[in-house]
């Protein structure tokens, strides 16, 4: 027996794999002997016209733009060009410029039936940005696009497991759910799903009456509920207060006086006789002693 070494092809990578900046692999300068040839063959007419040829050779892409080259259909390097100036052979290369900035969309209103069988129409927004320059390119045809419609059956998926009350109340956990979802679905396209939001829920306008009768009935119960412990309290004070006036006398006399007090303070046409307690109880205790006389005659 002999010691060897054990190759997984598979885990080689090839001549012709390049690897963009998240990792995913890229065709590369793997050209052949007639790409090469069709290189050379540029290159040499582009230094025969080079006055002329330097406008279709130069390209500028800006600040928040990348370029992805492509020649003779493969991708030239691993990571996409600029910002700035970057060549290009005219016969052999193409580019394709790729926006890097943050993206935003509103999904149309989707109807949507929730766990507890309710319609609902919820329409949101999503903020994204292109993370990988290549793999937007060449992984999918449109990122724009597939993004968007990702969203509204993400939207779909996501709510049509969720209660209406949950979704009227959780609208930030249900965002961030929503917000995890796509950013895993589209980290191969290389989009980053950054921010996604609902923006309104409208509910079938027999379900609006229904609730809003509903929240008015169940104000008024609590009205009358209050109302019927502040009458409850407020005869207790009263008991409290008369039991206070039966031990001190004078307290009825007071409090007569403090009635009196905010009467006259009120602008009104009103006239008041104030009479003092002691002189109507001598008249009370007359009209008493006048009945027992004449039962006692009877």
């Amino acid at each position: 027996m002999h010691s060897g070494v054990l190759i997984n092809h598979r885990e080689m990578p090839s001549q012709d794999d390049v690897r963009d900046s998240d990792g995913h692999n890229v065709r590369g300068e793997g050209l052949g002997c007639c790409g090469w040839t069709l290189v050379i063959f540029s290159g040499i007419l582009v230094m025969f016209s080079f006055p002329i040829c330097i406008f279709f050779c130069i390209k500028i892409v800006k600040e928040y733009e990348r370029a992805v080259i492509f020649r003779l259909g493969r991708v030239t390097s691993g990571r996409a060009k600029g910002p700035g100036l970057f060549f290009i052979l005219p016969c052999t290369d193409s580019f394709v410029k790729v926006d890097l900035r943050t993206v935003s969309f509103n999904i149309p209103p989707q109807e949507i039936l929730t766990k507890d069988s309710v319609t609902v129409a919820v329409d949101g927004v999503v903020y994204f940005r292109v993370l990988s320059a290549i793999s937007s390119v060449i992984n999918v045809s449109n990122a724009d696009s597939c993004t968007r419609l990702l969203a509204q059956t993400t939207l779909r998926n996501v709510l049509g497991t969720k209660n209406l009350s949950e979704l009227l109340s959780d609208r930030e956990e249900i965002s961030h759910s929503m917000q995890v979802t796509l950013d895993a679905a589209t980290h191969s396209w290389g989009i980053k799903v950054e921010r996604v939001e609902i923006k309104d829920v409208k509910l079938p306008l027999q379900l609006q009456r229904a609730m809003a009768a509903e929240a008015e009935a169940t104000r008024e119960a609590r009205a009358k509920v209050i109302a019927a412990e502040g009458e409850m309290n407020a005869s207790r004070a009263l008991k409290e207060a008369s039991l206070v006036i039966a031990e001190s006398p004078s307290a009825l006399q007071l409090r007569y006086l403090q009635t009196l007090t905010t009467i006259a303070s009120e602008k009104n046409s009103t006239i008041v006789f104030p009479l003092p307690i002691d002189m109507l109880q001598t008249f009370l205790t007359k009209g008493k002693y006048s009945r027992s006389t004449t039962s006692e005659i009877l």
